[in-house]
């Protein structure tokens, strides 16, 4: 894992939004990222790509890729002991092996083990926020669970919960779903087991938080399973787009918290006549730059 200092000193000037020719075969496309069949492993490349509403904006944050994978790893390595995960064995000399005639997308890259993804976005809450928060107005509930009427916007909720979503294909949005109806989607056996995880990998990464000075608020965690239904945690780990986390001496009960992720960029578009439909509209340079320094901020206090 590298320092804060060299990953800050590695990022480009540019937004990589398209990854230039690589000699293997192209399998998908995400809204980041982009994923290549190795045979029994996959390569999935970071871009700096960003989305916004469930669009793809048209140009992207420089480095942000590389941002968000290097602690992607840091998050992997540091919870191996709690929940399996996607990284092959001795991971980023397979990458730097691999990648030797393109040095430049090795921070940006993971090699994993291809697995079966399961159709569900685990989510796990520890405060109000976001579209919590708006659900909670409108009907004094988290999606499935009763809350107390007496919380504010951004309250520690009573209890950590579990809400997950289905997993929606790019430029369509996720909806929720009760845990009835996820157990009946994976499984009962498959949905305690990922809900276990969510809440035991959340903890984790509520006590690291907590010592590096910041609130997670809450996150999203992507499974998969293995031919033999054995379960790993996948794609991203507890970053600020899979996360959203806060700045402890900032936080006050009743108001929305300034975040480390691309909130900036949301708030930004919401001042403009844009129906948040594709294609998004270009994003200023001092926007981007904002953006870059939120998730570089991020960066500093979780791997410093």
């Amino acid at each position: 894992m590298k320092t804060f200092a060299e990953i800050k000193a590695s990022l480009p000037k540019n937004a990589l939004l398209t990854v230039p020719g690589l000699p293997f075969k192209h399998k998908a496309s995400g809204k980041v990222r982009e994923i290549y069949d190795l045979g029994e492993n996959l390569l999935i490349i970071a871009t700096d790509r960003l989305s916004a509403f469930d669009v793809i904006m048209p140009n992207g944050i420089p480095g942000k890729g590389i941002l968000l994978n290097q602690l992607s790893l840091h998050w992997f390595k540091r919870t191996e002991t709690l929940m399996r995960n996607h990284l092959v064995p001795n991971h980023d000399v397979a990458v730097a092996d691999l990648l030797k005639d393109f040095p430049e997308l090795v921070d940006r890259s993971m090699l994993v083990k291809k697995l079966k993804s399961l159709p569900v976005e685990a989510i796990v809450r520890g405060y109000l926020s976001g579209s919590g928060w708006k659900e909670y107005q409108k009907t004094g509930k988290l999606f499935e669970y009763v809350l107390p009427n007496t919380l504010k916007e951004s309250s520690k909720l009573p209890e950590t919960l579990f809400t997950p979503t289905t997993k929606a294909p790019v430029g369509e949005h996720d909806m929720p779903i009760t845990q009835e109806e996820t157990a009946k989607l994976l499984g009962q056996d498959m949905f305690t087991q990922v809900k276990d995880a969510s809440l035991e990998l959340f903890a984790a990464g509520c006590q690291y938080a907590e010592r590096s000075g910041l609130i997670l608020a809450d996150t999203k965690f992507e499974f998969g399973i293995d031919v033999n239904n054995v379960l790993y945690v996948i794609d991203e780990v507890l970053t600020p787009d899979s996360s959203r986390y806060w700045l402890a001496s900032d936080y006050a009960e009743g108001r929305a918290q300034a975040s480390f992720d691309k909130q900036y960029v949301r708030d930004y578009l919401e001042t403009l006549d844009w129906n948040k439909k594709a294609p998004g509209p270009m994003l200023p340079p001092e926007v981007v730059q904002k953006t870059q320094e939120k998730y570089l901020e991020a960066l500093r206090y979780l791997i410093s």
